[in-house]
């Protein structure tokens, strides 16, 4: 990826993640009030993007969705690369039948299709947004312990371990100082790449009703709410689409680079 595509995509980046924080200063209107008088007007200067079916402001809407769109994929990302990176750093390390045993767990979650799964698992549980945040951890934690793993199993046989190993460092010493910091950068730039999946999981799951539940604003339910409007009065669900999409690629051209880079060792 050229510099400019990646300059461009942290800008745009940035400016959506401080819109989404900002969005109390950035816009007066409330995102769950009925405003009846200002059903469905079209984008104008006062409603840039519009108002819903409920005379809802969808530009504010989309801002306060933000929040729980990122705030959900974020927390489920994190909790996903701190297991992950977990099992990853205990199957590699020990190896022998506990690798076995984990490995097959990893293989098992990851046979199945991440979507699917994510549906599974909240079907099972009341809607909302916790349920959201278990379902994309229990679905995200196997890719980043298979990464981890990896790593772990060339820097066992780096000389510097076999050095430590023969002054006595302890396992815990070796793993706090030397397995692990090699490790962490490499799970944090795929903490990038997978993020912008995660967006779309979490929009997925909110737009089939499983996630936060009206009139608490997210992309997805946004999009569900107003599908039937699509051809008669399409930014209601075009300007939420649009914000995923380009918030999705731009968390994937920032993850793509940085996990290229660093998995050059740059």
């Amino acid at each position: 990826m050229s510099l400019p595509v990646k300059l461009i995509s942290l800008v745009i980046l940035s400016v959506i993640v401080l819109a989404v924080v900002l969005a109390g200063f950035l816009t007066p209107y409330d995102p769950v009030k009925i405003n009846l008088e200002g059903i469905k007007e079209s984008p104008t200067l006062k409603h840039p993007c519009g108002t819903d079916s409920l005379g809802r402001d969808v530009l504010c809407r989309i801002l306060y969705g933000g929040r729980i769109s990122l705030g959900v994929s974020f927390i489920a990302a994190a909790v996903a690369l701190s297991i992950g990176f977990f099992v990853g750093l205990v199957s590699g390390f020990f190896g022998g039948v506990l690798d076995t045993v984990l490995m097959g767990v990893v293989d098992l979650t990851l046979s199945f299709p991440s979507l699917l799964l994510a549906i599974g698992i909240s079907v099972l549980l009341p809607p909302s947004v916790f349920t959201v945040m278990g379902a994309i951890s229990i679905v995200g934690w196997a890719a980043f312990a298979r990464l981890v793993r990896g790593q772990v199993l060339k820097i066992k046989e780096m000389p510097y371990i076999e050095a430590a190993r023969s002054i006595g460092a302890s396992n815990g010493r070796i793993i706090a100082f030397y397995v692990l910091p090699q490790c962490l950068p490499i799970a944090i730039a795929m903490f990038g790449l997978k993020f912008s999946g995660y967006i779309l999981t979490e929009a997925s799951l909110s737009f089939l009703g499983l996630g936060p539940q009206p009139p608490i604003p997210s992309w997805g339910n946004m999009i569900s709410e107003n599908r039937a409007y699509l051809l008669s009065e399409p930014w209601m669900v075009i300007f939420p689409g649009l914000a995923i999409a380009l918030t999705a690629l731009c968390f994937n051209l920032s993850g793509d680079f940085l996990f290229n880079e660093k998995k050059q060792g740059r």
